[in-house]
């Protein structure tokens, strides 16, 4: 087990005891798993989430979909139906060239 796991289990341990996470308590609980962890990785770890609400942080998570920009003006949205059509008429011309039986391996 990595020492990056082996603390991450540690901290998740302590936040659903309610207990405060700190960087003895993490030593600790990793070395009762019988992983050998050295103090400066368990401090980053402790001073890294220090004041961090560990159960929100699993519980309220999304991936965090596209958010749509709103267009300022009526003139942005003309520009951007202007480039709509003109790309729906460059998809047409390429896609007549298929019809008309030319091929990569004709």
């Amino acid at each position: 087990m990595s020492v990056e796991t082996a603390l991450s289990y540690a901290a998740l341990i302590l936040a659903d005891s309610d207990v405060e996470i700190s960087s003895e308590k993490l030593l600790s609980l990793t070395g009762a798993a019988n992983v050998a962890v050295e103090g400066i990785w368990a401090d980053i770890f402790a001073k890294a989430l220090d004041g961090q609400d560990l159960k929100s942080l699993m519980v309220n998570f999304s991936a965090g979909g596209a958010v749509a920009a709103p267009v300022a003006g009526g003139a942005a949205a003309a520009a951007g139906g202007e480039e709509a059509a003109e790309e729906k008429e460059e998809e047409a011309k390429e896609e007549s060239d298929d019809d008309m039986g030319f091929g990569l391996f004709d």
